[in-house]
């Protein structure tokens, strides 16, 4: 059986509660003008250009908020801004990990994404790689693991109070813990829950790696939020437990001897230093 999917026009008549005199108007404007369905909705002030945008992205499942919802912070340009240069480099930086991880015969690993210090972008480079990861088949479930200055809470406006990593690390009973991202199918986050006053004890506990690889086989991808190695030596033992790791370094901000220092921290595991990416965020 041939399933047709929907057009641009069917996906933006639907979204805006279009009446068949609205389409017959918006139909004569295209043929008039020879534009697509969606800019003859705008021009007759029907539909906005986030519309647009909107009904483009359901057609080609691509994650979008946009200006429809303000659910996610603008940080996530995969979800607000999909089309941008920034969403594409992302997509790109998505096939070259997916070339190093999943390209020959040995397990599944978790990749934890690591930086040097403050400020380099992680959290944002975490979500919205997650967020990228999430277009493919299968789920993907992005951990928050810094333990110390959690943000991805933040970023897709979920809640943080009470349960969350911290309260699984600790041995206490907890269920639903690990949250679907509306509007971003496959998707799902485990927040940190409760900030703990010893993180690096914390991710050092032998819990957390029974845990990836229990997730590991209920998600296709998994990606962890990490803190800065300026912080403590949280992000090197999580990228143990993962097996893998991604380098983030900030351009005209990240020295070369604190990259070092963090390469080296790595070493002293068998954790796979799957690449490094230079951010300008």
């Amino acid at each position: 059986m041939h399933f047709q999917e929907p057009t641009i026009g069917e996906i933006i008549q639907k979204a805006n509660n279009l009446t068949p005199d609205q389409i017959e108007s918006i139909l004569g404007y295209q043929r008039e003008h020879k534009v697509r369905f969606g800019e003859a909705a705008v021009a007759l002030g029907l539909a906005n250009s986030d519309d647009v945008m909107w009904a483009l992205a359901q057609q080609f499942h691509y994650p979008y908020s946009g200006e429809r919802d303000g659910m996610f912070s603008k940080e996530l340009v995969i979800a607000k801004n999909p089309f941008s240069p920034q969403a594409e480099a992302i997509r790109t930086t998505r096939s070259h990990l997916i070339m190093k991880m999943y390209s020959g015969s040995e397990p599944r690993k978790a990749l934890a994404i690591l930086s040097a210090n403050s400020g380099d972008g992680r959290s944002y480079f975490a979500a919205n790689m997650a967020a990228a990861f999430s277009q493919l088949s299968g789920r993907t479930l992005l951990i928050d693991a810094n333990m110390r200055s959690p943000r991805q809470h933040e970023i897709f406006n979920l809640a943080n109070a009470g349960t969350g990593l911290s309260s699984i690390l600790t041995g206490r009973a907890v269920t639903n813990v690990i949250q679907p991202v509306k509007t971003l199918p496959n998707l799902f986050v485990l927040p940190v829950g409760t900030t703990p006053p010893n993180p690096l004890e914390l991710a050092e506990r032998p819990a957390f790696g029974l845990m990836i690889r229990e997730l590991l086989s209920k998600f296709d991808h998994i990606l962890v939020d990490t803190p800065a190695l300026s912080q403590g030596m949280d992000g090197a033992v999580i990228a143990a437990k993962c097996g893998a790791a991604v380098l983030l370094a900030r351009q005209n901000h990240t020295r070369v001897d604190s990259l070092q220092s963090l390469v080296g921290a790595l070493r002293m595991s068998d954790t796979t230093i799957v690449g490094s990416i230079v951010v300008d965020h």
